[in-house]
């Protein structure tokens, strides 16, 4: 098994990163796009691992097991769970693009979320990219490329990563993880080519429930009440998943700073103690907060493709639905509406999207709004 293999329906890409291994078309920074759960990190990570082995990503050596690992000396990827990444984070590992690699190949620099860079962020990341070692690489990851500055992408070259198809999704879970058939082509179908959400559903029965709890929410907005009901069970039910995701984490961080500091249960604590603990729980709100922010957005889209299942049966098109396990209630949906209401109501979805992630207005309040707007009074056009 190659570092390429964990990649799904990429293989485009793959075959241009791995003529690029080979020393044609290559260059100093990398710009990976494509929609949430397409993989561009592992994709920018298995392109780390080739370069660092000797034989261009066996998948097997010291070297790609170590990058893949995430313990490799000479491949640094700077992640995120707060809101934005600031100056301080990319001048760190700026600093450390310049050092020489400990081993033959590579010093390899991995951003994740490039376009929650800072603008201070940007330019001190721009001054690297500009004037680059000879063995340093930068490898980039976002959404789109409208994402990154002009001027960052304008000195990368840009891969762009497609949404794997539903069959690409569920043989991957089948090969990869031994999901069985039908288990598999469902996680594949829901999760609308986001292999790491089609992976929890595969495993997890938690995730499951989560998510047809709210496929269900449309065929329940029949009054006010209901309304404002299924605003509060969705803030419940992703906020459920949010903590189940963060609490772990949470936890082990602050036993790893007590650690460090030597502090034990009714000892005496050091002075710098207090400061830092304060400092880590503000960060571990933040990323509480971004994480409920990730949940809620992907419930939205749970949402969006009931919508989107009643249009396509309301014009008979062919194919299985997103939702097929709940084709009659999509059926409900198509029925007692149009596909022009529907797209309103998508488009109503995305407006409160919108609200949540650039306006910062309160998760339950662009809800609430949201919810009311999809509980369209019957025979209304507009």
């Amino acid at each position: 098994m190659t570092v390429w293999d964990q990649l799904v329906g990429q293989q485009h890409t793959v075959k241009a990163l791995s003529t690029a291994v080979a020393g044609h078309g290559m260059t100093h920074a990398w710009l990976f796009t494509g929609p949430p759960g397409s993989g561009r990190s592992n994709t920018a990570i298995a392109f780390a691992a080739a370069l660092q082995c000797e034989q261009g990503g066996c998948g097997v050596c010291h070297e790609c097991h170590t990058v893949l690992g995430g313990t490799h000396a000479d491949v640094s990827v700077i992640r995120t769970q707060k809101l934005s990444i600031g100056v301080d984070e990319v001048r760190d590992l700026v600093r450390r693009s310049a050092l020489a690699p400990a081993g033959r190949r590579w010093q390899i620099m991995i951003v994740e979320d490039a376009d929650r860079l800072t603008d201070q962020a940007c330019n001190a990341l721009l001054k690297a990219i500009e004037e680059p070692t000879v063995r340093t690489l930068w490898m980039l990851c976002a959404p789109t490329v409208e994402d990154v500055l002009p001027t960052i992408r304008s000195r990368c070259r840009l891969v762009t990563l497609a949404t794997p198809t539903t069959p690409e999704v569920a043989a991957f879970l089948t090969r990869i993880d031994g999901v069985n058939d039908a288990l598999a082509s469902y996680a594949a179908r829901a999760s609308q080519g986001h292999i790491g959400r089609a992976r929890a559903l595969a495993h997890d029965e938690a995730t499951r429930n989560r998510r047809r709890e709210i496929v269900s929410l449309p065929t329940r907005l029949t009054s006010l009440g209901a309304c404002m009901t299924a605003s509060a069970n969705l803030v419940e039910v992703t906020k459920e998943e949010a903590d189940a995701i963060t609490s772990e984490l949470d936890a082990l961080e602050k036993t790893d700073l007590a650690t460090s500091y030597g502090v034990v249960e009714r000892g005496r604590r050091p002075r710098e103690y207090a400061p830092a603990l304060a400092a880590l729980d503000k960060a571990q709100k933040t990323r509480a907060k971004r994480r409920h922010l990730d949940v809620v957005d992907r419930g939205l889209m749970d949402l969006v493709s009931v919508y989107r299942d009643a249009i396509a049966v309301a014009v008979r098109a062919t194919g299985a639905l997103v939702n097929e396990e709940i084709r009659g209630d999509v059926e409900k949906v198509a029925a007692t509406s149009t596909p022009e209401l529907n797209l309103r109501r998508i488009g109503w979805i995305f407006e409160a999207r919108e609200q949540m992630l650039e306006f910062n207005v309160p998760i339950a309040l662009a809800l609430d709004s949201m919810m009311v707007a999809l509980k369209v009074p019957e025979g209304s056009n507009r």
